[in-house]
């Protein structure tokens, strides 16, 4: 495989006409970078503060094999990959200048390419992030239901729904999402582009909340799933998520998908409960940057400055 099957471009437009049948080909295992590149086709740079994401595709033989892209703060999001096309990436990165600082895919892929990215930069790796991959099978409605019912957010409670996913992200140490809901940016914040819906009691009180992506390619990802620490253990965030399954179906979804930590039994246990079924795990690596120098952007199909060597320009 030649380093030159991995064509690289900032252009979304672009990149999606050519990779588009690709990912919605599995929408599943591709649900992250379906709905993270159809945020930016619609939302533009400004929904990475205004800088540009870089788009891989890897063709052979006429077809799309494998993506990646890489986002403005350095986060590399891959599609699974054999180890030669891992290896190939690698020298295609390290040769362009492209340093990530952390990359995240199937758990396969994201533990071949740490280590095959350790061992071509010297640069330390640290896992960070693992979590099960889920598919609705048979939605199944919680017994007994909770009273009260679902009903999805009106604009006008925005400001609720921006304080329980800030104190969501607090919980699961989403650090960067704090910030910039702390810094008023909710439209750079992955929960900008979801419809949000209550679970609320009788008396119209919201006790729990779930989020639902845009349907791309015929799947919906349920994110995030909240219920405040006070109100747990009554069955909410199970009546709320089948009710956001349930209204993600009737509008003709054909895969519903969720992410759950694998350190939370109570959560991995309810979505089984209501039809949800494992299907993969996906993990997260931080590399260090063995270049201290920070020097300007290498784009595609720049010559290496001499003297030096070119480091990330998006970290």
């Amino acid at each position: 495989m030649r380093l030159d099957d991995w064509q690289l471009t900032e252009d979304v437009e672009d990149f999606l006409a050519r990779a588009g049948n690709f990912l919605r080909s599995r929408p599943v295992l591709h649900n992250t970078p379906l709905t993270d590149i159809e945020k930016l086709r619609t939302c533009g740079a400004k929904a990475h503060g205004g800088q540009a994401t870089v788009f891989g595709r890897l063709e052979a033989g006429g077809e799309i094999r494998a993506i990646f892209y890489r986002a403005p703060n350095g986060r590399l999001t891959l599609t699974p990959l054999s180890a030669t096309q891992i290896v190939t990436l690698v020298g295609h990165l390290a040769g362009l200048g492209h340093y990530p600082s952390s990359v995240i895919a199937d758990h396969d892929t994201a533990v071949a390419f740490a280590e095959a990215w350790r061992q071509r930069t010297g640069a330390a790796t640290a896992s960070f992030w693992r979590t099960h991959l889920y598919r609705l099978g048979t939605l199944t409605a919680p017994q007994p239901q909770p009273q009260g019912r679902g009903r999805r957010v009106g604009e006008e409670e925005q400001e609720h729904v921006v304080r329980w996913c800030r104190e969501f992200c607090v919980g699961a140490a989403e650090s960067a999402s704090v910030a910039a809901i702390d810094a008023g940016s909710w439209v750079s914040t992955r929960f900008a582009d979801k419809d949000f819906t209550f679970w609320e009691t009788s008396g119209g009180v919201p006790v729990s909340m779930a989020g639902s992506t845009p349907t791309v390619g015929g799947m919906v990802r349920v994110d995030p799933v909240y219920t405040p620490a006070h109100l747990r253990g009554r069955g909410y965030a199970g009546a709320v998520t089948v009710e956001v399954s349930r209204a993600a179906l009737a509008a003709g979804a054909t895969d519903i998908v969720l992410f759950a930590d694998p350190t939370n039994p109570t959560s991995n246990a309810l979505y089984q409960r209501i039809g949800y079924v494992h299907v993969v795990d996906f993990t997260g690596y931080k590399f260090s940057n063995p270049y201290r120098k920070r020097v300007r952007p290498l784009r595609e199909g720049a010559e290496p400055r001499r003297g030096g060597v070119e480091a990330s320009f998006l970290q």
